[in-house]
Parts: structure tokens; sequence; C-alpha cells
């Protein structure tokens, strides 16, 4: 008899096994809702009359980590999803599921942490549920935070502006599937922050100097992005699977190739210093403050320009282009060579969010 198949760590990692997982089994029996933005478009969030509406799950380990804690985690990661898709986030749901045993002051403290998050973002949380497992289920504590959002004046201000540059363009969001050739990609900043962060903490390793979760929300940068500059196509933030897993699924609902600059990849000098060590590939480490940006070529510097004077974006670059010479992502590598960045099958680093 075949051993029959069960789930593993790498099916929820976030790259090609968690999509296969996905594609194979929740959307054959979930998919079809007819939303304007469905399930099965699996963009990082989804559109139904009009309404804006995410989910995620956080369960990180540890709890608490240089720069961040699962509370503020929970409220970025949602919101952040919903703000890369054009919508204005405006209120959160959270489930909490606490394990047994749980210091009452760490819980106080990641709820503090939420509301310092919330008020960050200029979000409510209106609505929840807790569950308490058994000693030993779980490790602390899991979050579950849903959000919801809306179009307002700075999307329909970008989508203007895209519109009179690019003919039949019909999409009403910033969805994965929007690139075409010529597109210019900003990436807002350094890459690997929030994974080497929680790696170090939970390992213990020292790196020579303390490394800092980039974990924070994004939604009032990109909503001004939109509204005083515009021209973005769309937008995503590189979460589990990292940058790599992030460009090919633009370059793969899009239908486009993606040549990208390793010289223009913003990493820190300890961040690549590390990946080295433990032989991890820094496009495929997970972040959690910033995004790539998908803009009209003729907006390009003028995006750049203005995330360049922002906290979250000051080290923004342009780091590549949407082409339709090839349809695949490739890289530009330091040494002047060529070579395919494929989709991560897992994290190298896995519970990272």
């Amino acid at each position: 008899m075949l051993m029959e198949q069960r789930i593993t760590m790498t099916h929820g990692a976030g790259g090609a096994v968690t999509n296969d997982l996905i594609k194979r089994y929740v959307l054959k029996e979930l998919g079809g809702s007819g939303a304007e933005v469905p399930l099965e478009a699996l963009d990082d969030a989804a559109v139904i009359d009009g309404i804006v509406l995410k989910s995620d799950s956080h369960a990180v380990r540890p709890l608490f980590f240089p720069g961040g804690d699962i509370g503020r985690l929970a409220v970025a990661g949602t919101v952040n999803d919903i703000a890369v898709l054009g919508a204005e986030p405006f209120a959160l749901t959270s489930a909490f599921v606490l394990e047994e045993g749980l210091a009452i002051s760490d819980f106080e403290r990641i709820v503090r942490s939420m509301a310092v998050t919330c008020r960050e973002a200029g979000v409510y949380v209106i609505t929840g549920d807790t569950k308490v497992v058994e000693k030993g289920a779980l490790g602390g504590c899991i979050i579950n935070t849903s959000g919801i959002g809306k179009r307002n004046q700075s999307l329909e201000h970008n989508m203007s502006i895209v519109k009179k540059r690019r003919s039949q363009f019909s999409s009403r969001w910033l969805l994965d599937s929007n690139l075409r050739p010529g597109d210019r990609i900003i990436l807002s900043g350094t890459i690997g922050d929030h994974g080497l962060a929680v790696l170090s903490s939970r390992e213990g390793y020292g790196f020579g100097s303390e490394i800092l979760s980039d974990v924070t929300p994004l939604n009032k940068v990109i909503l001004r992005l939109l509204g005083e500059v515009g021209g973005i196509v769309a937008m995503k933030d590189p979460t589990r699977g990292g940058l790599s897993n992030a460009l090919n699924e633009w370059s793969q609902k899009s239908s486009v190739g993606i040549s990208v600059n390793e010289n223009k990849i913003p990493i820190r000098d300890d961040v690549r210093s590390a990946c080295e060590m433990l032989g991890i590939d820094p496009f495929e480490v997970g972040n959690e403050g910033k995004v790539i940006i998908g803009v009209v070529a003729e907006k390009a510097e003028e995006a750049l320009e203005f995330m360049r004077k922002t906290r979250e974006g000051e080290k923004a670059q342009i780091i590549g282009e949407a082409t339709d010479k090839f349809k695949e992502v490739a890289l530009e590598t330091a040494v002047g060579g060529t070579r395919v960045l494929t989709p991560p099958v897992g994290d190298p680093i896995p519970r990272i969010c």
C-alpha cells in the first residue's frame, strides 16, 4: 500500500508547495464565488461588492523578537495585505488561540502592542474570539486577524493616471496580474530583516550586530503614494517566500518576464553576512515592512523620489522592469551573469509570521 500523504511544515511556508496545496485542494472545493477579486485570483486580499476582505493567521516563534512581536505582526500583516490592493483598511477582527500556561503578562504585552500598531495604522479591532488549548499544543499563542477595506480617492486618482498612460486598462484594483512590459519595479527598502531577526532570536545566533524586524503598517504611505504620485499598477508585500516568491507570482499571473538587477536590491551588510554564513538565499527570506511596487515607466522616478522621502521607503530602489523578451524572473547578478530567480519550494526560515 502507498503511504498516505500528510501535511508537512513546507506546506505552510508560502512557496511552491503551499501554492500547490491551495490550488489542488482549497480552490477545487471553495473557488467559484463570482467575487470581483475572487479566491482563485490568489491576490493578497479579495473584493466582493466593493468591500476588500483579508484573513491572516500568525504563529511566529518566539512571540517576541527584536523589533516586534506577534501582536504587531498580526495587525501590520493584515493591514498591509489590504493596502497593497489599493484599498484603505478601517476595521479588523482578532481571534486569539492561547496555550494553557501562557503568562498573563505576555498576553497583556501582546494586546498592548496590537493597540499601539492599530493607532499607528489608523484602524480598530471591532470583534473577535478567544480560545484556550492544552499546554504544549501550539507554542504559546496564535492570532488570526481579518480586515476590511474600501476604495478611496487616492486609488481613484491613481487609476485615472494609469488609464491615461495605458490603453485597454480596465482593472479597478492593484492586482498581481496588472503588470505589463515596460513597467518599472520599485523595492521600498532592505530585504531579509524580519526573517533574520526572528531566526537570531529563536536560535540565539549572534551576528555581530542586532538585526531588527522591519514589521510595520504601510497603509498610510501607500495611500499617499497613490494620491500624490499615481501611476501604480501593482503592489505586493514580499512576506513568506520573500522577494523571489513575490516577483514570480507577478510574472506568472501577468504573463510577463521580470528583469531584476542584483546590485540594485538593498540588503543590510549584517543580513547579507548572516545569510552567507547560514547558507540562506536572502531573496527567499520573508519581510514584514517592505513593498514592491509596479509603476508605469513615466512615473517611476517620481514614485522613487516620493518613497525616499518617507521613513518607510528611505532606502527604496528601482530594481528592474517587466519585459516581453522572456517569461521568467531573471536576475542580473553582481558578477555580470544572469540566472533565473525561481520561486522557493518553502521558506528557509520556518515560522516567521
